[in-house]
């Protein structure tokens, strides 16, 4: 039996896999698509090198039609851009908590160990698959819709796949 979520990502969630692998560039010179994402969102700056987390979740969460918080650009505002959920679901916003501020990104699995595995900006200087222990994420949230009202995800989205650890490429099998 396949995991329901593989095959029915939600917008936001399918906008973000399109970037897998976009890096920013050190230096002087810098990722033309982040820079794209700046300038849509009216950031103020101009670089790739200012964590951008947020400015991933925020241009993902658009293109899906949801709502992004004020403050759109600082990871922990994601806390308050939706309904609270008691436990992660597929395609919800995972926010963590960390020494300087935080980070933000997508859940959309987990690992037997403990850890769930997301798709985030600024991993590593780059769009990417990780996984991190639950234990470090404070938040999970449901994005409200483009119009600021609340939603919940549908049920089957709280049945996360379960991925092998360093392995994101295919969920293990259920069989």
């Amino acid at each position: 039996m396949s995991n329901r979520n593989l095959s029915n990502d939600p917008k936001w969630l399918t906008e973000a896999r399109e970037y897998i692998g976009l890096k920013e560039i050190h230096g002087w010179r810098h990722s033309h698509i982040i820079i794209r994402w700046l300038i849509a969102l009216g950031a103020w700056w101009r670089d790739d090198e200012t964590p951008w987390c947020g400015v991933f979740a925020a241009h993902c969460l658009t293109a899906g039609g949801r709502s992004i918080p004020r403050h759109w650009y600082r990871a922990k505002a994601y806390a308050k851009c939706g309904t609270l959920l008691k436990k992660p679901a597929y395609g919800c916003l995972g926010v963590m908590s960390r020494k300087g501020g935080g980070h933000v990104c997508f859940v959309i699995g987990e690992i037997s160990d403990n850890r769930l595995v997301v798709i985030g900006g600024n991993q590593n200087n780059q769009v990417s698959i990780a996984s991190y222990p639950r234990s470090r994420f404070s938040h999970f949230v449901w994005p409200a819709r483009g119009n600021g009202v609340p939603s919940l995800p549908y049920n089957f989205r709280y049945d996360l796949p379960c991925y092998a650890r360093g392995n994101y490429s295919q969920p293990k099998s259920e069989a």
